[in-house]
């Protein structure tokens, strides 16, 4: 007769290491998180140090990452997952690619930030991109807040928050290149204004991305390349 009480002890070992790779991605998300926001505090306070540590500490992330990936590899090799084990695995891929990613914009926010402090920035210049900021950090939050809750109806309004992102964007955009164009002089430290800028834009898409990979993880369907009424629409 085949052993039962081995089997079941096998599915347990296997749903400990799908809940293990679980906790791993929030354990990274929370890292690329405090990344993010040691970036923006950098700029806030015009701290060239705190900057230079943030950009530094980058390769937590890229280790993470790693070890995330064998454990997902391993998993596919040896357990061939199935359904929605299978769905998990594959989104836990994804999601450590972007978050990997997110880890490299807010590491070039701070690198920029270091130049732009030891230059003596002016406080003032940067009150919208701030702003952004926070945006972009509770955008992230939110985001990894719906993967742990496996959420779907969230990860659409996490999702629905990048237009905000991308109008902030656009007028912190128009509203440089007047300052710019008003004095010369400023062009330097504006153009690192700009890249921050930009990369806080990539940080909303990439959330945006992890949105799409929890509403597939939830409900089985590809919602890349879709609008936001038809992410809803699955998310029901």
């Amino acid at each position: 007769m085949p052993d039962k009480s081995n089997d079941a002890h096998i599915v347990q070992r296997f749903d400990r290491e799908l809940e293990g790779v679980r906790s791993n991605v929030l354990a990274m998300g929370g890292i690329v998180e405090q990344q993010l926001s040691d970036a923006l505090q950098a700029m806030a306070d015009c701290d060239a140090d705190l900057a230079e540590r943030t950009a530094t500490n980058d390769y937590k992330v890229n280790r993470m990452e790693v070890q995330i990936d064998e454990s997902c590899t391993r998993i596919l090799a040896l357990r061939q997952p199935t359904a929605s084990d299978l769905r998990l695995v594959l989104s836990v891929a994804k999601i450590i690619a972007d978050l990997e990613r997110i880890g490299d914009e807010a590491e070039r926010i701070a690198l920029f930030v270091t130049r732009i402090a030891r230059a003596n920035c002016n406080r003032r210049h940067y009150t919208e991109l701030l702003h952004m900021g926070t945006l972009v950090k509770d955008m992230l939050h939110n985001a990894l807040d719906a993967f742990a809750r496996m959420d779907a109806r969230q990860a659409v309004e996490v999702a629905r928050m990048d237009e905000k992102v991308d109008a902030e964007y656009e007028a912190h955009m128009r509203q440089t290149m007047t300052y710019m164009m008003e004095d010369p002089r400023n062009i330097p430290p504006f153009l690192d204004s700009v890249w921050c800028a930009r990369s806080l834009e990539r940080i909303g898409d990439r959330s945006r991305n992890l949105c799409e990979y929890v509403i597939y993880l939830v409900k089985g369907k590809d919602v890349r390349h879709t609008t936001l009424a038809q992410m809803e629409e699955v998310a029901r």
